[in-house]
């Protein structure tokens, strides 16, 4: 693919089909410039099939904001466009709506509100919000939810194997089993989620990390291939890199030959005046292995060496190496906690692909109309009620109870002052039996979650580097209830609709002819 291929495939036509179908639809009816908004949201938490998530961390949007400063449709777009038939063979696209892109396709008439990235976020409550022209907001919607989709899905993969690995060092492996370029965006997502370091040297280069890694098997074999040996490529590593060595132990026998040859190699560069780092174990059984290399390397001299592990891990192999490590490390003479202190997890293919479920659930839904000078509030009325989305303008906020952690995040019309009223009542989106109430003195703070992001296509404020959304992402999840943050069977993490907001979403649902507790 040559340059201007390239440029036709990640720039303005980064979109579907029937978006550009549907803006020409609205020009030909003279909707194009009617404001409207559109809500992005994840319906469910990614569901690994044995376990599901419960709660998401919110990744993707400086790269959707850089893509929109720089998406407009020029004349290779349009020609593009302009080349496109229906079946009969006639344009599909009339000359007066391509000449409107032309002047007019831009992202710069459009408003931006979002919840920032690193935040933790849960379902059915707006991460995104887009206001503005009717068509263009429609032509963002596919590359938005490509963008906030994959990202969010892998920050919080990312987050779930950081808690399952009790918080030790975590590095993004993925590259070489990710889907193409995607791996960039894994990459990033990966480090604001939970990964501490990423393999991949241009995402890490490009975002201010050093890269990390170790060596593969096919050092030790090129060695033996050449009638060396695995303690020759263990040597030579060691000469190159003499204070950043990190063997890997299991090309021909992890405790038989492996591990004693990186400790003759570790005894060469201590005398040599060097601190060796450690060891990766990438096959067998990593917690049996994690602990006999350990004991080796404590009898060598070597406590303080760290342990790397990969070979397919995520965060239920993870929690049951930790659990094996402290069932069997007394038997061994071993301290458990001393075993998992040193422990380093490298993850690829499981994270990079969000193993389990591929995909979030995140969709972009018309919400609300301009008329009149006010908005008229749009809903879709699904034969499944839980996919009937919350219509109107509206605003979120995180409400603490009296411990200070997040209890509910609830969902209101613009208007209204939650943090105003004496008490709250909070619905459930969908089962008009479920609700309940807080008094003042329940509710520590009410924080509204949604930020203006930009104005008329233009950034309000630059975007938080990665350290400063990893800040956020701490601290929203010190202040989520540890049930909600297990790894298995998590608690349910309630997200609320005010009073006004549930009667309208009900008042629209019976306007429009159906009865959404009869389906």
């Amino acid at each position: 693919m040559n340059n201007t291929e390239r440029r036709l495939a990640e720039g303005i036509l980064f979109t579907d089909m029937y978006q550009l179908s549907m803006a020409q639809l609205y020009y030909r009816v003279g909707l194009h410039e009617r404001a409207a908004q559109f809500d992005h949201f994840f319906r469910s938490y990614p569901n690994y099939n044995q376990h599901q998530a419960g709660y998401c961390i919110n990744a993707g949007l400086e790269w959707l904001l850089d893509w929109m400063e720089g998406a407009h449709f020029d004349d290779e777009a349009v020609d593009c466009l302009r080349g496109e038939t229906g079946r009969r063979g006639e344009r599909l696209f009339a000359e007066d709506f391509l000449s409107w892109l032309q002047e007019h396709g831009t992202f710069a008439g459009l408003d931006l509100q979002a919840i920032p990235e690193g935040r933790v976020v849960h379902p059915n409550v707006p991460l995104t919000v887009v206001r503005g022209p009717l068509a263009m907001a429609q032509i963002l919607e596919t590359p938005l939810l490509n963008m906030l989709n994959y990202q969010t899905l892998i920050a919080t993969k990312a987050a779930r194997i950081k808690s399952a690995g009790q918080g030790r060092l975590l590095l993004e492996f993925g590259l070489r089993r990710a889907q193409g370029l995607g791996a960039n965006a894994g990459g990033r997502a990966a480090l604001i989620g939970g990964a501490d370091f990423s393999s991949n040297v241009g995402i890490s280069c490009a975002l201010g990390f050093p890269p990390k890694g170790t060596h593969a098997h096919s050092m030790v074999q090129a060695f033996m291939a050449l009638d060396g040996g695995e303690l020759d490529a263990f040597e030579a590593y060691a000469d190159v890199y003499p204070d950043d060595c990190l063997l890997l132990v299991d090309t021909i026998d992890t405790l038989e030959s492996g591990l004693p040859n990186a400790i003759r190699v570790f005894e060469r560069l201590r005398r040599q005046g060097h601190d060796p780092m450690g060891i990766r174990l990438d096959s067998g059984d990593l917690a049996y292995l994690s602990l006999q290399a350990a004991k080796m390397l404590d009898q060598a001299g070597f406590p303080d060496t760290i342990i790397v592990l990969s070979n397919q891990l995520d965060e239920l192999v993870l929690l049951q190496i930790i659990e094996q490590i402290k069932r069997e490390a007394p038997s061994e003479g071993l301290d458990a906690d001393q075993i998992i202190g040193r422990l380093v997890y490298g993850v690829g293919t499981r994270l990079i692909v969000s193993e389990g479920d591929a995909a979030l659930d995140g969709v972009y839904k018309l919400v609300a109309m301009e008329k009149e000078g006010s908005w008229a509030p749009a809903i879709k009325i699904s034969e499944t009620p839980a996919k009937t989305p919350n219509p109107g303008y509206k605003l979120v906020w995180r409400v603490y109870d009296d411990r200070g952690l997040a209890t509910a995040d609830l969902l209101g019309l613009s208007h209204e002052k939650p943090d105003e009223s004496d008490h709250l009542h909070l619905r459930h989106p969908v089962e008009p039996s479920t609700q309940r109430m807080l008094e003042k003195e329940e509710i520590s703070r009410i924080e509204p979650l949604l930020i203006d992001i930009m104005q008329e296509g233009r950034r309000l404020h630059s975007s938080p580097d990665i350290p400063q959304m990893r800040s956020l992402r701490d601290e929203d999840l010190d202040r989520l209830d540890e049930g909600v943050k297990r790894i298995i069977n998590p608690h349910r993490y309630h997200v609320s609709l005010t009073h006004e907001l549930w009667d309208l979403k009900q008042e629209l649902i019976a306007r429009y002819g159906r009865d959404l507790h009869s389906e």
